[in-house]
């Protein structure tokens, strides 16, 4: 069987692919950047011939369609790039419908309640009946909040839950929805394969409990023995409520803002027949989050949604294209000798950020993330996905990881970072390291005046903070933890 999986790179995407290829299908995996895509984890297979991967933006120019494709899985969606994503949506449809030539289309929506619907919910709805205009037989599977490491409902749940002592809760979270484990939920968009009796109908999946968001968040606590005051409150309108998570999660504000919008509107299941056709053991909200915090105690996650591009600022044909300027720049160069193994240098490079910190001054790196968030940026609350590891297209903090190759060149590795923060001009913080040097690099390109007088009023702090950060990388350190009183030498 031959399967077309678009959102390869995206959090439902990266779960599915491997539960297909292990199922010996081969798999045409669409991205809208090959550069993002995890090409290590998968390179067997790619060498085998079993996964190809195609370059697509629904949003431009398509290529030939790949031929004698059994079944496609739409798992594209623009709810965190800003006010205009239900066009985006819209057009991404009418592009893919127009395109596509297969048996079978999956397509994962969410839960549609009655009456007025959220400009979230209308769009996911919209999407559906466009692919449903054509003659393929597509089957939709509607799902409410999906708890797994790495998910956007867990993240911003754990966010609240884990940072804030109390917390005041309006009256949409006494709102009912139906979460559902993401182990569940591969499951179910797996078993429809084999089964062309289900083609082109439509389902609502649900895990066993029907529960309230404020639910959710009690028992979240429970479950991570945390004492936390949640007081009901008759005010914080959706708005509000965007923008207060907005300043306390990792989330985006257009997120924030598609997510708030979406829970005044109850998600139940109004049936959940495909349990009957596709038996299997439903976790309950507990148990998905014992299984996510276990492959976040082993460093197992496949995915994230804030490594998708719509959790920072980036266009992707941006990010695909980018090339660190050499004219009208700003730069910090740092030049050393190595004073440890070079793989232990790597390996401090490869690990910033995080929860490790930054090797100098990390304080400076927590307050400019805070003022990033103050201005409408990203801060530093993505954090990033592995401890160790990068790959294309990776957020780390309030940086997107453009270059990641440990073997770039025969006995170099090379990293490069652009940054997502607020600011007047575009950041580049690069790094080399050969057997015997290390080469960091920090360059600025101005955006006009206002450019200028940002890069020298932030010129005191570079003086001091770059150097020590060369220096601590250059010995193989990068924890914040174990940082030095900061001094002039």
């Amino acid at each position: 069987m031959h399967i077309l999986l678009t959102g390869a790179n995206g959090y439902i995407g990266l779960r599915l692919l491997p539960t297909f290829l292990a199922a010996g299908y081969y798999v045409t995996a669409v991205v809208r950047s090959k550069k993002r895509f995890p090409t290590y984890q998968f390179e067997t297979f790619i060498l085998d011939g079993q996964l190809s991967l195609l370059e697509v933006d629904f949003l431009g120019d398509l290529p030939e369609v790949p031929l004698e494709i059994d079944a496609a899985y739409y798992l594209l969606h623009s709810m965190g790039s800003g006010e205009d994503f239900y066009e985006k949506e819209k057009r991404c449809a009418e592009n893919f419908i127009s395109w596509i030539r297969c048996r079978s289309i999956i397509y994962l929506s969410g839960l549609i309640p009655d009456g007025e619907l959220s400009l979230h919910l209308e769009s996911r709805e919209t999407v559906n009946g466009i692919l449903r205009s054509g003659a393929i037989p597509v089957t939709t599977l509607r799902a409410s909040i999906i708890v797994g490491s790495g998910s956007a409902s867990f993240e911003i749940i754990r966010d609240l839950v884990e940072k804030l002592p109390f917390m005041l809760l309006p009256i949409w979270t006494a709102n009912r929805c139906q979460p559902i484990a993401i182990r569940n939920v591969i499951t179910y968009l797996t078993g429809i394969l084999d089964k062309p009796s289900l083609w082109g109908r439509e389902f609502d999946i649900g895990g066993p409990e029907i529960m309230t968001y404020r639910n959710l968040l009690q028992r979240f606590a429970q479950k991570r023995s945390l004492s936390r005051l949640m007081i009901p409150v008759p005010f914080l309108s959706p708005a509000l409520s965007a923008r207060w998570l907005y300043l306390v999660t990792s989330t985006s504000y257009p997120l924030a803002q598609s997510l708030i919008s979406s829970l005044i509107n109850e998600t139940v299941c109004q049936e959940n027949t495909l349990q009957e056709v596709i038996p299997q053991d439903l976790l309950n909200y507990d148990e998905a989050i014992e299984r996510a915090f276990a492959r976040i105690a082993q460093n197992r996650v496949p995915s994230s949604w804030y490594d998708s591009l719509a959790s920072g600022r980036l266009d992707p044909a941006f990010l695909s294209s980018v090339m660190v300027p050499d004219h009208g720049i700003l730069s910090d160069e740092q030049f050393l000798i190595l004073n440890a193994p070079r793989e232990k240098v790597i390996d401090a490079v490869w690990s910033l950020g995080g929860k490790s910190g930054w090797p100098s001054m990390n304080w400076a790196w927590i307050l400019r993330g805070w003022l990033d968030r103050l201005w409408g940026g990203i801060g530093l609350r993505r954090g990033r996905r592995h401890p160790t590891e990068l790959r294309n297209g990776d957020a780390l903090d309030f940086w997107r990881v453009v270059l990641a190759d440990r073997d770039s060149k025969p006995h170099s590795a090379r990293l490069i970072l652009i940054a997502e923060m607020k600011m007047p001009g575009e950041a580049w913080l690069q790094y080399e390291i050969t057997e015997t040097t290390l080469r960091q690099t920090a360059t600025f390109r101005p955006k006009g005046l206002l450019g200028r007088l940002y890069w020298y009023a932030v010129l005191p702090l570079h003086l001091l903070l770059f150097p020590q950060m060369a220096k601590r990388l250059a010995h193989g350190d990068c924890d914040s933890r174990d940082e030095p009183e900061t001094k002039i030498e």
